[in-house]
């Protein structure tokens, strides 16, 4: 009976419901179609346990997918946190995992490192308060080659070359934060149509990039 027991509650934990936040700026929200090819790639491995969740909408894709997200064209990282706007969208979605694909438009902006880092930072520390056992994924973001911005390129490297330094400081074992490779491999001049935003081989290829790291945070 004990066994019995056991096997029927480690199955219901095991179907419980994922609700997973996409946190970023148009990359990830406009439309953000990676968004849609991965919540297939999870359809397609019977990973059905999950619920994407956000207060903006999904956009077209070409199929019906579940694309709740919050990915907000223009963001700055270091704008969400003056503006102390992330606290509000985790308390309407509620997420057990947070996926953030962040730092485009600092860069942009030139923000340091340092500075997007503390955001960051800041960030990290709202996510736990809405959850103390959130699991948070964190990109290394993918390259820049925009025609009017002829520095973006090389601040992205530099930003995501502290990224790992910054994540193992703000790790804990209760929630983790995993840094996601979403720049190797990816080339802005055939997979982006702008030198920025995801073409449809961008977008197969930042979903690759998600797919693992999010399976293990679905199932751990």
């Amino acid at each position: 009976m004990l066994g019995t027991a056991l096997a029927i509650a480690s199955l219901g934990s095991a179907q419980s419901q994922v609700r997973i936040m996409a946190l970023g700026d148009s990359i990830t929200g406009s439309p953000g179609c990676w968004r849609a090819l991965l919540w297939r790639k999870l359809q397609t491995a019977s990973i059905t346990n999950t619920k994407f969740v956000g207060t903006l909408p999904g956009q077209g894709c070409g199929f019906t997918y579940d694309g709740a997200n919050e990915g907000h064209g223009g963001i700055l990282a270091t704008g969400i946190v003056s503006r102390k706007e992330l606290p509000g969208w985790l308390s309407s979605s509620k997420p057990d995992v947070v996926m953030m694909h962040l730092g485009t438009n600092d860069v942009w902006n030139n923000q340091s490192p340092a500075a997007i880092l503390a955001a960051f930072g800041t960030m990290v520390d709202w996510m736990r308060a809405s959850k103390p056992g959130m699991k948070i994924l964190v990109a290394q973001i993918i390259p820049m080659k925009p025609s009017n911005c002829a520095q973006c390129g090389q601040r992205v490297i530099d930003l995501n070359a502290a990224i790992p330094e910054w994540a193992a400081s703000k790790n804990t074992t209760e929630s983790p934060i995993v840094v996601v490779d979403c720049w190797t491999g990816f080339n802005p001049a055939t997979d982006t149509g702008d030198g920025v935003h995801p073409n449809n081989a961008g977008n197969e290829k930042v979903a690759n990039c998600w797919y693992e790291p999010l399976v293990k945070a679905i199932k751990g």
